[in-house]
């Protein structure tokens, strides 16, 4: 018998498993990408995504310096670790970005989306969408006889459970703008 006597199917103690297993868990991460405002940045940005198969859960983007022509992209993916790491080293070799923080790496942040839905019902199904709205502190922006459309901000999670409850009382149609994020305290 050789000194290295592993049972098949077995890898805790491989001299090939080099791999951390706590590294493996799939984790939610916010970034922040600081680029130039200029055509076919975003494209590029997101080809980054595509082309490796990574999967990006939310994006938004817009000017933030239109005298400096810079834009920021805020993008929620998941992934283990390595993954994250690679997606961040990617997008800052591309040339029109300036800078890349992982906000959820840097401590806590600051996360917000919008989301309109569109409800419809009448009776009771009406009060009970109107009741909810008031609970979720969604505000009424449209209203006919048969419908309501509700504008809600807050977390993901938040507006996730808005639309859970609003399904069996005729959720009709939802609109969302994406994760909007910022790290607290000073930014590094």
């Amino acid at each position: 018998m050789s000194a290295l006597n592993i049972k098949k199917g077995s890898t805790s103690h491989s001299a090939y498993n080099l791999r951390d297993t706590h590294s493996d868990k799939i984790e939610r991460h916010t970034l922040a990408v600081v680029v130039e405002n200029e055509p076919g940045v975003l494209a590029r940005v997101i080809g980054l995504f595509s082309g490796r198969g990574y999967n990006i859960e939310s994006l938004t983007v817009a000017e933030i310096d239109h005298e400096g022509h810079r834009s920021r992209i805020t993008i929620v993916t998941s992934g283990t670790p390595h993954v994250i790491d690679q997606i961040e080293a990617q997008l800052g070799r591309i040339v029109p970005v300036h800078e890349v923080h992982d906000l959820t790496a840097a401590g806590s942040a600051v996360e917000r989306e919008l989301a309109l839905f569109k409800v419809g019902g009448k009776g009771d199904a009406r009060v009970e969408a109107l009741r909810l709205a008031d609970i979720f502190r969604a505000n009424v922006v449209d209203s006919t006889l048969e419908s309501f459309v509700f504008e809600i901000t807050g977390t993901s999670d938040k507006i996730d459970a808005f639309a859970e409850l609003m399904r069996p009382l005729g959720l009709i149609d939802v609109a969302r703008t994406g994760v909007a994020a910022l790290s607290r305290g000073a930014y590094k």
